[in-house]
């Protein structure tokens, strides 16, 4: 949904990393600053989920050491996670889009580090189109080759 530098420093999108070390996440997402506040609480919500996850612990000191907005908003403590809400974003290639956030109750176990997020359009709007539009785009490819068949 985003292209990034903070994407190819590691191979994969972060959001954090994308958040606070890329300057046009401002422009990408119209809310900025609550974006970036809920993005600090779910890391330390995570880390006081698992205090020992290197990796945790290292995203965290990197942000810490690079994104003064970072330093800030974690210094406030808040642990207050939203569960539900609506992400408004400007992409470059479709412009606005208004996303449903959704946490959705998945059967996992009490020792799994991870959540799904799911953001979705609503039905019948624009964003939906947009979002189409986007799917299409980076949609694989059919091949236009002839099948092959295995000799009978």
């Amino acid at each position: 949904m985003f292209a990034s530098g903070t994407t190819g420093e590691r191979g994969c999108a972060n959001f954090a990393h994308y958040f606070f070390l890329d300057p046009g996440s401002r422009s990408f997402f119209v809310h900025w600053p609550d974006g970036a506040r809920a993005t600090v609480t779910v890391l330390r919500a995570e880390a006081g989920r698992e205090p020992e996850g290197r990796a945790l612990r290292e995203l965290i000191g990197e942000l810490s050491a690079r994104s003064a907005d970072f330093r800030d908003m974690r210094a406030r403590h808040d642990v207050r996670i939203r569960h539900e809400g609506t992400k408004r974003l400007v992409h470059p290639d479709v412009c606005r889009l208004e996303l449903a956030l959704r946490y959705p109750d998945l059967p996992l176990s009490r020792q799994a580090v991870h959540d799904s997020i799911v953001y979705a359009a609503e039905p019948g709007t624009p964003s939906e189109d947009r979002l189409g539009v986007l799917a299409r785009r980076t949609a694989p490819r059919a091949s236009t080759a002839e099948p092959v068949h295995p000799p009978h």
